[in-house]
């Protein structure tokens, strides 16, 4: 008998796994790193979950008839990397020309807005 989970396309499977696990670290860092330890630069571990969920997020869709795979990674990875700029600059976690890179994934994030799905 195949359950639901094995029956499920790949791409959902590991779509969820890296949406559950991406996202984990910015809920909860300290639940997080009772299970994988201290981490030195939460900061860099919270931007990689960002990617991770949007990769997920990209995966899972990728299996739908209408997909816009390109698009939400795309567009999902500049507002993970420019927020995380942003954020951290902010905090005085990481040097100011970071936020030249901000501005750089806000152009590319406005370029995808303008376009349709491909």
């Amino acid at each position: 008998m195949v359950s639901r989970w094995t029956a499920a396309p790949p791409t959902r499977i590991q779509g969820i796994y890296y949406v559950l696990t991406g996202i984990w670290p910015i809920l909860s860092m300290r639940t997080f790193e009772a299970i994988s330890g201290p981490k030195v630069d939460r900061w860099l571990v919270k931007t990689m979950g960002a990617l991770i969920t949007v990769v997920g997020l990209a995966l899972f869709r990728s299996s739908s008839p209408a997909s816009d795979t390109p698009r939400t990674l795309g567009l999902g990875a500049c507002v993970a990397l420019g927020a995380s700029d942003i954020i951290y600059v902010a905090r005085g976690r990481i040097s100011r020309i970071y936020l030249l890179d901000a501005v750089a994934e806000t152009v590319l994030a406005a370029q995808w807005l303008r376009t349709k799905a491909q």
